[in-house]
């Protein structure tokens, strides 16, 4: 930061030295000033983002070749802008020159144009489908959010996640767990805690909102995506590294919205398996209200007794 503050009050020396110097010239070295410096400022200072936490480093690399093809484009029409400054400066002897129409600029123009969207476009559009197909060993969790707090959902045993629908949720069913589907009795259910993932597991996110647009975002694991209700979406990624990380809404979902927070903690298989034990179960918190009439609903169409 030292650096960037010494650069930028050099700058303004040399910029005032030469606008004094020769005044005719001094929009022109100013704006090449400028450009110097936003460049300077761009790597000297501690802008980065935090140390990537899941295997989407890649996103890391499309954004900074994002800033690579913009930042080339910035220097030169601004550099271009500061040469025409300089080189066509007004002078009484001289007329401006008209030319309608010139093919070979715009020829350049449009391949370089070109050339440009095509490399913006491409890396992303790779790294999306990737973000987005999902690979067979994934682990489903789900989660649900709501003004202003986050709920999560985790497959039982059996290792699928029951049918939900927004019609059912009610006081004792916060979740809108359908008793159509057996599969949801044993689905460990946390509500207003902390989620814990297993490290090295890849994990796909399905993500439900009942009430208004939100957007579930881990920093560290460059993971986001919107919440839209009505709509379940999802993405996936691998934790690479255990540690407590957290939770954000980035989409602004009412006078809550800053305090829209949670943890995630990435676990080694003996912490996490600790955890899992102690977490409860759509049936047991059926069971602790006395709704033990609608488990045996379920438990029928499961075939069990």
């Amino acid at each position: 930061m030292f650096i960037a503050l010494a650069l930028v009050i050099a700058i303004v020396v040399i910029g005032t030295i030469i606008s004094l110097a020769f005044p005719r010239r001094a929009v022109s070295v100013i704006l090449a000033l400028v450009i110097i410096g936003s460049i300077a400022f761009h790597f000297w200072t501690p802008w980065w983002w935090t140390e990537v936490a899941s295997n989407w480093g890649n996103i890391d690399d499309t954004i900074i070749l994002t800033f690579w093809v913009t930042g080339a484009v910035f220097c030169a029409v601004c550099l271009f802008m500061s040469y025409c400054v300089w080189q066509f400066r007004y002078s009484e002897d001289r007329k401006s020159e008209y030319k309608p129409e010139n093919s070979k600029l715009e020829w350049a123009l449009t391949i370089l144009t070109t050339l440009g969207v095509c490399a913006l476009l491409a890396p992303g559009l790779i790294v999306w489908n990737k973000y987005v197909t999902v690979p067979d060993e994934a682990a489903d969790i789900e989660v649900m959010a709501q003004q202003w707090y986050w709920n999560y959902r985790l497959p039982g045993e059996d290792g699928i996640l029951g049918l939900t629908d927004l019609r059912n949720i009610n006081e004792d069913n916060p979740f809108g767990m359908n008793l159509d589907d057996p599969n949801g009795l044993d689905d460990v259910l946390i509500e207003g805690d902390d989620l814990h993932i297993l490290l090295n597991q890849p994990v796909k996110v399905n993500l439900r909102s009942i009430d208004v647009l939100h957007d579930f975002y881990i920093p560290q694991f460059r993971a986001k995506m919107d919440m839209v209700p009505g709509v379940v979406t999802y993405y996936w990624f691998t934790p690479i590294r255990t540690g407590n990380f957290e939770i954000l809404c980035m989409e602004y979902c009412g006078t809550g919205h800053y305090s829209m927070r949670g943890r995630v903690l990435v676990d080694e298989q003996k912490d996490y398996e600790e955890w899992l034990s102690e977490q409860m179960t759509f049936e047991e918190m059926m069971a602790s209200i006395n709704k033990t009439d609608l488990i045996q609903i379920a438990l029928n169409k499961r075939g069990d007794k």
